[in-house]
């Protein structure tokens, strides 16, 4: 992070310094900004992943979500570990986590049109639960620099919470009166 400059930046970009400040008021700025971005990427790809699963399962598409995650932080380990931090240094993850956040429910909203009605719309706090729980382990993941982290097992163990808690979530609404 410590070469990761505004100055480092516009010579990188082509432009002047004064051109990049007229866009970005400081290297804060410009990481959040970044960081929205690859969130915003991140989400196209799972809508993209859901839209188009060919496993129409809660597990199928649990797992089309976390794939889609996933994959967005692959490569440039270094340089997303750093946004990363970045971004949990101003305490700006609340921000980021929202369109998440907002994405999980929708998604779960699909997850119970399918094959397991029974699921239903998911709870503000059910949604919480399920958002930070799955980002927390690819932060994590991330931010130790695990080796697994691209690994076909650790999406399947991410893939077994998710479905577990969905089924919990279904299993808890069935005894509902």
């Amino acid at each position: 992070m410590a070469a990761f400059t505004t100055n480092a930046v516009a010579e990188r970009a082509g432009v002047s310094i004064g051109t990049l400040y007229q866009y970005f008021s400081d290297k804060n700025a410009l990481v959040m900004a970044l960081a929205r971005e690859e969130t915003g990427a991140a989400l196209v790809e799972v809508a993209r992943a859901l839209q188009g699963g060919a496993d129409p399962s809660i597990e199928g598409r649990a797992r089309a979500v976390v794939r889609a995650i996933i994959h967005a932080f692959r490569g440039r380990q270094r340089a997303r570990k750093a946004v990363l931090q970045a971004i949990l240094a101003q305490g700006s993850s609340v921000e980021l986590m929202t369109p998440i956040a907002s994405f999980i429910a929708r998604a779960g909203e699909m997850l119970g049109s399918g094959s397991d009605s029974t699921l239903g719309r998911l709870t503000e706090q059910q949604v919480f639960v399920i958002s930070r729980s799955l980002m927390g382990v690819v932060r994590a993941a991330v931010l130790e620099e695990q080796p697994f982290l691209a690994s076909r097992g650790f999406e399947d163990e991410i893939v077994r919470m998710i479905v577990a808690y969905l089924g919990a979530v279904s299993a808890a609404a069935s005894r509902q009166p």
